[in-house]
Formats: C-alpha cells, sequence, structure tokens
C-alpha cells in the first residue's frame, strides 16, 4: 500500500523540541461533531474503539411505561476517524519565510546554499527561514505554519503508533515524550512565554513554576485550546485524545 504524506502542525518551542529528540509523542484531542453527544468507549464483538454517542436523556432515548416498565431506544452511534494513522509520513508545519538572495543582509557571507523557489508566479534563489531558529522578533515577514508548503518542510516523521484514551491519563514519562522538559520543585516564578499558531511575536507572563512534568503539560494543553471551548477540551476537562507516536525520518522520494 502506497504512503501516506500528510501535513502537521507544531509551534515554535515543539518545533526544536522534535528537532532535539525530546518530543516523539503529539496528542490531539478529538472533536465532538453534535452537541448533545459524548465520547465513550465501547467493546463488542468487533473489537474495542472509541465512539460518539447520542447522551441518554430521559423521554428521548428511554422511559418508563405506566406499568412500572422501561423502555430504551437504541442510540445510533458514529465512529470517529484519527487524522492520521500507523505508517503514516508527517511533514511539519511551522512558521517559515523565504529571503531571496538579492534581499539577503549577508551578501557575500551567506554559508547557506541557496535554493530556487516558485512563490505567486515568481522565481528567485533564496533561503528558508524558520521561526523556531529565531524566537525573538525580528524584522522578518513572517508566513503562518498553515501556508508551509510541502517543499519548504524540514522536518519528516513516521507515524508508528495510533491510540484514543483520555488526556489526565498522562504519566510524568508522557509529559517528557511530548517534549515537555523544564520543570522544578522550588515553586520559584518563571518567565511564560508562547507564541500562537500564527507565529506572531510571544506573549511573556509570569507563572509559578510547574512542579512536575504533568503540571508543565497541563499549562502548555491549556495555550492550545480556545477559550470558548475550554470546558471541553481544556486540561480540566479531561477530553478523550489521539496520541500520535512517531519517529524522524528522511523526507520520501518524490
Amino acid at each position: 500500500m502506497q504512503e501516506r504524506i500528510r501535513p502537521i502542525l507544531f509551534n515554535g518551542t515543539m518545533v526544536r523540541a522534535i528537532r532535539a529528540g525530546d518530543k516523539t509523542e503529539t496528542r490531539r484531542a478529538v472533536k465532538l461533531k453534535y452537541s448533545n453527544t459524548h465520547h465513550e468507549m465501547r467493546t463488542d464483538k468487533y473489537g474495542t474503539r472509541l465512539i460518539e454517542i447520542q447522551d441518554d436523556i430521559e423521554g428521548e432515548t428511554y422511559g418508563r411505561n405506566a406499568d412500572g416498565s422501561t423502555w430504551h431506544k437504541l442510540r445510533g452511534y458514529i465512529e470517529p476517524k484519527p487524522q492520521y494513522q500507523e505508517g503514516d509520513i508527517l511533514y511539519i508545519r511551522e512558521t517559515w519565510a523565504f529571503i531571496p538572495c538579492i534581499e539577503c543582509p549577508h551578501e557575500g557571507s551567506c554559508r547557506r546554499s541557496p535554493v530556487t523557489y516558485t512563490d505567486r508566479h515568481m522565481t528567485a534563489e533564496g533561503c528558508f527561514l524558520y521561526r523556531a531558529d529565531h524566537p525573538l522578533p525580528e524584522r522578518i515577514v513572517w508566513n503562518p505554519s498553515i501556508h508551509m508548503p510541502r517543499e519548504v518542510a524540514r522536518e519528516w516523521v513516521r507515524v508508528t503508533d495510533v491510540r484514543a484514551e483520555r488526556l489526565q491519563s498522562m504519566t510524568d514519562n508522557d509529559c517528557i515524550h511530548e517534549g515537555i522538559r523544564k520543570w522544578t520543585k522550588d515553586g520559584k516564578l518563571f518567565k511564560y512565554c508562547h507564541a500562537d499558531a500564527e507565529g506572531d511575536a510571544p506573549a511573556c507572563e509570569w507563572k509559578e513554576c510547574p512542579r512536575t512534568p504533568r503540571g508543565g503539560m497541563k499549562q502548555v494543553w491549556d495555550t492550545t485550546v480556545k477559550k470558548s471551548e475550554m470546558d471541553l477540551y481544556g486540561w480540566d476537562a479531561d477530553p478523550w485524545v489521539w496520541v500520535y507516536k512517531f519517529e524522524k525520518c528522511e523526507k520520501p522520494a518524490e
């Protein structure tokens, strides 16, 4: 079977963790398709799998008859599918820019090998830059990660395992494999900075240091969830998530 090639987005912090070999798995919330459903794990003759099923509401799916007996209507369900499958090859989309040689400030001293890139029907020689390598604000017009073409990607990974589990079932070791490296036990304050998915300048604030890797994971996870969806997919909501394990691989031949 032909290998599937798919994109996946990461912010600069996670890109650096992947490049350093510290991040070997990622979790993505299993989103509910409807507002009157919930996720649960079902085991039957077809195996064990995650399903999205209608909430059991009195008068809609079950009730009591006049003689005291009960009735229960079979509830329909859907089976959510993970976005990625074992064996998929993923190219990492990150915030990026292309600097033509004619605009390069290092003319005559550039150590890079220029590439030829066509953008908006214009072709030029130049170099690709990545925001993860330049975390401090710079005078560069960055392109959002969602707009990164496949040919610009520098990091490729292969999915080695996929499973569904509750977010809070993570152990400290799981969090370390997620790229959470820095934590402390002395309770000191630290300056926590993060950039959004569009690669804007980092937003910084002083927070209490997480005391465990799980504490660090909680902080990082909640920065990725919209405020309007925090009750559904925030850390405290303990949503179901897809767990994707991966390993770095070479860019596949065209």
